[in-house]
């Protein structure tokens, strides 16, 4: 089921899914940019610098969901040896890593007409950087370990130490005195954000999931060629 290498169809199918993706990927970028940029209507205190929201937020959100996936994942393989998830986190990971940098770039020039300041070293934009910095130990760990067991063991025990922060970032607002506001998204609750901020705000995650995907996908079967040439080189 999770055996992926021997599916000749895997190819196949990576292609039509990049395909389908490029086919609406621009038309989507078009639109959500259209309500981001034009429809949307400045904020009456910020201006139209609250646009960089519409980066920043989907960016905050993609860089959150890809270390948690990579943590869970890393944890089922450590005790399962699945290697199809390792083989996942590490094609997710510098995804990941690009959106958590994006955040912590757009927010910090956001910052400087909201708060007066390009860095603030308040909880959140600490525990970001953390973050970012738990993505750099995972890519690391691979890139350097040459013994694969070894670094699988080693990036296991960082997502799941990384794992620990994805609350603090999400709570820090709440748990301390930050220049962040509190969330405006309620899932279970009411939302204090306007549907006319809303609805372009969700339209760029979804484009920016797309794009995530299309990467992912393009990554996924990179590593898959690169571990059967080396399979292939064993044998020769």
């Amino acid at each position: 089921m999770f055996n992926l290498f021997n599916n000749t169809n895997i190819f196949i199918w990576i292609e039509k899914l990049i395909n389908f993706i490029n086919s609406i990927f621009f038309v989507l970028l078009l639109i959500a940019l259209s309500f981001a940029l034009i429809f949307s209507p400045p904020d009456y205190l910020q201006g139209d610098s609250v646009r960089i929201m519409y980066v920043h937020v989907p960016a905050a959100w993609i860089g959150l969901a890809s270390f948690s996936c990579i943590a869970l994942l890393s944890i089922f393989n450590f005790i399962f040896k699945i290697k199809n998830f390792k083989l996942i986190t590490k094609s997710i990971a510098p995804i990941g890593l690009m959106f958590t940098c994006l955040a912590i770039v757009t927010g910090s020039i956001w910052g400087q007409p909201t708060w007066g300041t390009f860095w603030a070293w308040d909880a959140r934009i600490t525990s970001m950087v953390i973050l970012a910095l738990f993505y750099l130990m995972y890519i690391a760990t691979h890139k350097l370990i040459g013994e694969r067991e070894k670094a699988n063991k080693i990036s296991s025990i960082i997502a799941g130490l990384g794992l620990i922060n994805i609350p603090i970032i999400k709570y820090s607002v709440e748990w301390w005195n930050t220049l962040h506001q509190p969330a405006s998204i309620n899932i279970t609750g009411t939302s204090t954000i306007h549907s006319s901020m809303l609805t372009p705000l969700l339209l760029m995650f979804f484009v920016l999931i797309l794009y995530c995907a299309l990467i992912f996908l393009m990554k996924y079967k990179t590593e898959i060629i690169r571990i059967k040439k080396k399979n292939l080189k064993r044998y020769d």
